[in-house]
This record gives C-alpha cells, structure tokens and sequence, in this order.
C-alpha cells in the first residue's frame, strides 16, 4: 500500500462472477477518481482459462493493468504484492474465503450481503481481529455521494422535519421455477432468496433514513415479517421495522416475482415538514432525489421540490474502492462508512426476518 499523494492499493480479485466484473471493470477507467489510485494485482479463478477470460474482457481499455492470474484462491491469498482482497463470490462462500484470506494475512473487502448470518459475521470480524488486518463488508450503496448528501439534509438540517416513515421497494424478474437446480438462485447454501441479493438494499434504506445509518443509534427496532416461497426458495418479503419510543415505521418489501415495471421512486421518506421521493433505476442505483414540502390538504397537485442530482457514469463501485483504500492507507481496521458493528446488525436483522419469514440454511 502506497501513501505517496494519493494512495494505491493492489487488488486481488476472487472469483469471476458478475459482482468481480462490475468491480474491476470500474477500477480501471481512466481518471474514474482522484482519491486513489487501484491496480488489480491479481485475478483468482478456478481455471486459467477463465481466469484469462475475465481479465480479457473487464481489461480490454486498460492495457496498463497487466494482472497475475491464478487458478485458485489460495495462490491470490498468498501473493505478496496484493494489498486487498475482493471477495465476489456467492454469499454461501463468504465466511470461507474471508477466513481464507484473513489468515494468510490479507485485507479483505467482501461482498454483501457479509455472511450467511451473524454468527458467521462475528467468526469473520473475531478472526481478523486476532490477526491485525482490515475487514469490511462491501455495501456499495452507503458510499455513494448521494447518500451523503441525503443524510445531512435529513439529520443535520431537517430539511422535512422529523423522518416518521420510510419505504423502499426492490423487484427484480427472476422465474425460479424455470431455473436449473445448479443456478445459485436455487441453492439454499449459497444463500438463495430475494432478502441476501436484493432485500439488503430496501433494508438499508430504512436503517440509513429512519436513524442516520450509523451508530449511535437511539433505540432497536421491532421487527414484523412475512415470507412467500416458490420450490422452497424465498422468492418474496416483507418487513416492518418498527420503533417503540418514536413510533417510527420503515416499511421493506423486496419480489424476485416483478410483473410490472417497477417505479422510477425506489424510496420515500415521510417527515413532519414534508418528504423525499429517491429516484433510480433501482435501490441499488439511486441517481436523484426530490425533497418536497409537506402536500397541503386539500390540495389536488403535488408540490413543487427540489431536485438533487448525482448522476454515476458507472456502477458505483469506484467509491467503496477509494474508501477502502484511504482506510488501509489511515491504518484502519474497520471502514468508517460500514464499521463491522453495522454489518453485524443488519445480519441480525436478516436473520429475525428469516426467523418469522421461515426462510433456513443449512449453516443456521
């Protein structure tokens, strides 16, 4: 790791999936940022052959990132010129490749969701710990400027008041019926259903409105839920989060059974003096939001707001990546944005769900 005017960190990259090829796709257009510079070290697979594949496709317009490919994770792990790990594999392997790493010694920033449930979060965060490196759960989505931006208005400047309620919606179309018994969808041990993949990101948006998304946080909410399934697969959830002394609702729905195009608003954030519609092709992908004052009785139209854009050329990984690598660079064994006490939390959470949904793997 390079603290030289701007940091560099060398990535190791695990597995070749969609998630790793959307990471280092990201890492390497040029001038992408100005608060780190990345390299990707090494690109681990379970085949040359694939492993070449992946690089020839996520690295065609960066010649200048010549990776080390390896037919397994272990030889990443223990390549000495790789200051982090990026663990992209499905959830069902996390724990596994985050031990893995941890103990040779590495920096690990692992795909949400983290783990499976929150013991395996604790095994993680206790076993980085007794080894002295960094671990962070890569929840893309708090670290983007829009939501920045969108907590201070909310917390700092009560632009609606006080947040009394917030919704969030994340559909998707995926038949699981249909699907083959291999695919991960329908892999109870790799962490099959709408809640890990998707749900995670509905959750999210109620924790970081309803309470400003890190701690301290002023009560623990109750939690209400209801699961569907379809060939044993939780394909459909719903959830309340309701909080005692403030009456607050966050209200989470997440559907891999979309019928409809799904809307355009992924959140919205009911206060005393008005409210907050997000915008985005999904709540993954916020672009916008439109801060509006309280709808007057009686009135037929919606008021007019204030629209706030942030628009993202690419998928938005870049900016856990620089925040990642400025931690490592300041020394820090957490990530300031996602502390392991966080990450530990919202598995708490998923695991209550799941608990009432009726939704259970085989590590539960």
């Amino acid at each position: 790791m390079s603290t030289t005017e701007i940091p560099t960190c060398r990535w190791g990259i695990i597995t070749t999936g969609q998630a790793s090829s959307w990471f280092v796709t990201e890492l390497v257009v040029e001038h992408i940022s100005n608060k780190a510079r990345h390299i990707i070290q090494a690109i681990g697979s379970s085949s040359l052959i694939k492993g070449k594949e992946f690089a020839a496709k996520c690295l065609k317009d960066a010649p200048n990132q010549q990776p080390t490919i390896y037919a397994s994770y272990a030889e990443v792990y223990a390549d000495p010129h790789v200051d982090c790990v990026y663990i992209g594999s499905p959830h069902g392997l996390h724990k596994q490749h985050c031990l893995e790493a941890i103990a040779a010694g590495k920096n690990v920033l692992c795909e949400k969701a983290f783990t499976m449930n929150a013991k395996e979060a604790l095994e993680v965060f206790d076993a980085a710990r007794r080894k002295g490196v960094y671990v962070a759960e890569a929840m893309w989505l708090r670290h983007r400027p829009i939501v920045a931006e969108l907590k201070k208005l909310l917390h700092v400047e009560k632009v609606i008041g006080e947040v009394y309620r917030t919704t969030s919606d994340f559909q998707m179309c995926l038949e699981v019926a249909e699907l083959p018994p291999t695919s991960r969808f329908r892999d109870l041990s790799l962490g099959a259903g709408s809640l890990l993949d998707i749900g995670v990101y509905s959750l999210t948006w109620a924790l970081l409105t309803l309470e400003g998304g890190t701690p301290p946080r002023d009560e623990k909410p109750n939690v209400v839920a209801a699961q569907s399934f379809v060939d044993g697969i939780e394909v459909m959830t719903s959830l309340i989060l309701s909080y005692p002394t403030s009456g607050r609702h966050g209200i989470v729905t997440t559907s891999m059974q979309q019928s409809r195009r799904a809307s355009s608003v992924i959140a919205t954030i009911d206060g005393t003096d008005g409210f907050i519609e997000v915008e985005g092709t999904a709540p993954s992908h916020p672009s916008s939001f439109i801060v509006y004052p309280k709808w007057t009785t009686g009135c037929d139209s919606k008021p007019r707001g204030t629209r706030y854009n942030f628009p993202v050329s690419q998928q938005g990984f870049i900016y856990e990546a620089d925040n990642t690598a400025l931690d490592l660079a300041s020394g820090r064994k957490e990530s300031l944005i996602m502390p392991w006490s966080e990450t530990v939390r919202v598995m708490e959470i998923m695991d209550e769900v799941r608990r009432q949904g009726g939704t259970k793997y085989p590590v539960d």
